[in-house]
């Protein structure tokens, strides 16, 4: 017998409103066949200090490590862009070897096994994480931050029919 409780951030059909966002060192690979293993795993071990730090402190959780990236899953997208830009500047301010590039998203997703997340939100925060050059965080129009007018950039994303009107959240940070 069930008690038709659900909880409160469960959505119809069991699912749940979360932000996401892929977060990736950008030319790790390149960086580990030029500088050797010990150098490249001293990178990616601050990159990852850096992360844990900053999810920490802003409450936003590290779903998953992969490789020279991670998934990052919060409750709320401010939180989880202010936490993807702190990433970015103490990375800077650290004197990383590597920049970052991030994509950010937010929607209703399956909260698959107790622990993983599936649907488009997870999908196209990852896609534009591929998309991102260096440096550059972007997030579909839709999150830009009230007040702030700046223009989609339409991108062609694999898996996707239609241009993504995106934006680069660094860009909107600083206008």
């Amino acid at each position: 017998m069930t008690s038709g409780y659900r909880p409160p951030a469960q959505i119809g059909g069991g699912r749940v409103r979360r932000a996401f966002a892929f977060v990736d060192l950008s030319g790790f690979t390149a960086y580990n066949n030029t500088h050797g293993d010990d150098e490249a795993v001293a990178v990616l071990g601050e990159f990852r200090r850096i992360v844990r730090e900053v999810c920490s402190a802003r409450g936003v959780r590290v779903a998953k490590w992969l490789g020279d990236g991670c998934m990052l899953v919060g409750i709320e997208t401010g939180v989880v862009i202010e936490a993807v830009l702190d990433m970015i500047d103490r990375l800077h301010e650290t004197g990383g070897a590597l920049p970052v590039k991030a994509g950010v998203s937010e929607g209703a997703v399956i909260l698959f096994e107790g622990d993983d997340h599936i649907g488009k939100a997870v999908n196209l925060a990852s896609r534009l994480c591929d998309h991102a050059n260096p440096g550059q965080v972007l997030a579909h129009q839709s999150l830009a931050p009230s007040g702030v007018g700046l223009d989609p950039i339409l991108l062609d994303l694999q898996g996707y029919d239609q241009p993504v009107p995106a934006i680069d959240i660094r860009r909107a940070a600083r206008a």
